[in-house]
């Protein structure tokens, strides 16, 4: 996947609003990777800030409906990971200021 593509599924995903906390996924640090298969789906490793997020299906579907804009997205596929364990570490420092977390 070449950085222009990339860059346009990263800027999508920071549409998708984390409903408890406010902040987009991307900058809170949820999404792990990101790759492209040969027939145009795209494959988020993404996380939760908990296990047992009862958000997780809502937060799914706008991951899939963000990259839906994309031409070269044909079909999305999500997968929710639990290792390595969100922390916020991996949050910018925009969420951090934001959230006022030091």
């Amino acid at each position: 996947m070449d950085q222009d593509l990339k860059d346009s599924i990263m800027g999508a995903l920071e549409l998708v609003v984390d409903p408890e906390l406010g902040i987009d996924i991307v900058n809170l640090g949820l999404v792990y990777d990101v790759k492209m298969e040969e027939e145009g789906k795209a494959v988020v490793d993404m996380t939760l800030t908990s296990m047992g997020c009862p958000l997780a299906g809502t937060i799914v579907e706008q991951v899939k409906s963000a990259l839906a804009d994309i031409p070269e997205v044909k079909d999305t596929e999500v997968n929710i990971v639990w290792n390595p364990p969100w922390s916020k570490d991996r949050m910018s420092r925009y969420a951090k200021i934001a959230l006022g977390v030091q």
